[in-house]
């Protein structure tokens, strides 16, 4: 399939239609960084929070309102930061008085390529676009006043398909970048359908996996430091398959699949050709198909109850073309002995599923310091923070 013919099916996975649920503080007349916006405005108090379904003692609450919100890191200081795709800007919030909503927002820059990525590093903020990752010195240092940035590396392809990146680093220090297949289905070159990592100043890239076809999300599991990550299922071959996919790769060098194998054991009519499953790592899970998993944590607080610690959240961002939509919330993969062995939902609710439509996108998911956790919202332009109190 041409890359021509797949752009407005990506458009349409990322959520960039907006239902018309808030209204982002107008940014007419803010340059980038000039002053801080309010972080909450009555923009969001109508959005539906009563349809969301929790298990019992969770709360949720709109902690801010984020236009575009993705992929979100949050420095040791308590300063957040978003990134966006097509509004094209990276923002900044704080909750300075400790109500758990924030208060401040600055505009950090704008005008970006889809920089969905934000990754902290010594106080230094990282920014993926398409195909380049910028820097920002110092980043808290003058909020108001962040400057341009410096670009470490710009030599990513430049497809806009599944070319959006989530960027974090490892416990080995370096930044790992993902680059998705620029098609539904196809042969990838050594530059697509991978994860990559290179040093924090933009050296020595070198290829950590392959054989990926989107992923959007990847963390490491504290006690082992092993990276899990989602990965997005191939469209095209029905309602049900193939699933989407939590892998887990515990060093570097390993395939898993993409073209040829889907979900493990399901050989690809295009491409599966003589490939036998037994040539790539299964995932560690699978998911929903279609479900479009984004983000993931793996729970290291202790607000939530006993039964949640080492447990990974994931952010559904939900399908597009299913003729049942699917996806459209957190899920729980539950862990044991150090692998998946359960997967149910957390929160739903985003989806009505009568009418088919969602007013709302979960994207990532982030555990605070106190235990709560966080939750951006590309579609309804916001973030949650969900709590537990005991019943």
């Amino acid at each position: 399939m041409k890359l021509l013919q797949l752009i407005p099916l990506a458009a349409v996975l990322t959520g960039m239609v907006s239902l018309g649920h808030t209204k982002e503080p107008t940014l007419s007349g803010v340059k980038d960084g000039v002053t801080a916006l309010p972080a909450l405005t009555r923009a969001s108090a109508d959005l539906p929070l009563d349809h969301i379904k929790l298990p019992a003692g969770f709360s949720i609450h709109v902690f801010a309102e984020v236009q575009g919100a993705r992929s979100m890191v949050m420095s040791p200081a308590g300063t957040l930061f978003v990134g966006t795709q097509r509004p094209g800007s990276v923002f900044a919030v704080r909750d300075t008085d400790g109500d758990h909503k924030a208060d401040q927002k600055w505009v950090i820059t704008s005008g970006m390529n889809n920089p969905n990525g934000v990754a902290l590093k010594n106080g230094d903020l990282y920014v993926a676009e398409i195909s380049k990752i910028t820097r920002f010195n110092d980043i808290e240092k003058d909020l108001t006043n962040p400057g341009k940035g410096e670009i470490i590396y710009d030599q990513f392809p430049t497809e806009w398909a599944h070319g959006w990146k989530y960027i974090a680093f490892g416990p080995d220090g370096k930044l790992y970048v993902p680059v998705g297949s620029p098609v539904n289905i196809g042969l990838p070159d050594d530059r697509h359908a991978a994860i990559f990592r290179m040093n924090d100043d933009g050296t020595g890239i070198e290829k950590f996996a392959s054989g990926i076809r989107n992923t959007v999300g990847f963390t490491w599991r504290p006690a082992t430091q092993e990276m899990w990550f989602t990965d997005n299922g191939r469209d095209m071959m029905g309602d049900d398959v193939p699933f989407c996919e939590l892998n887990t790769a515990p060093k570097a060098g390993m395939n898993f699949g993409f073209p040829y194998f889907h979900s493990g054991t399901i050989k690809d009519p295009q491409y599966g050709g003589e490939h036998v499953a037994s040539e790539f790592t299964p995932p560690a899970q699978n998911l929903g198909p279609h479900v479009a998993p984004l983000g993931l944590k793996f729970y290291t607080g202790s607000m939530f109850p006993a039964a949640y610690k080492d447990q990974i959240f994931i952010a559904e961002h939900g399908s597009w073309n299913r003729s049942q939509k699917s996806g459209y919330r957190v899920s729980l993969v539950r862990m044991k002995d150090g692998k998946a062995a359960g997967y149910e939902a957390f929160a739903s609710g985003w989806l009505d599923e009568n009418t088919q439509k969602a007013w709302g996108r979960p994207v990532d998911v982030l555990v605070l310091k106190d235990g709560s956790m966080l939750v951006s919202d590309d579609l309804a332009g916001v973030i949650y923070r969900i709590a537990y109190q005991q019943p």
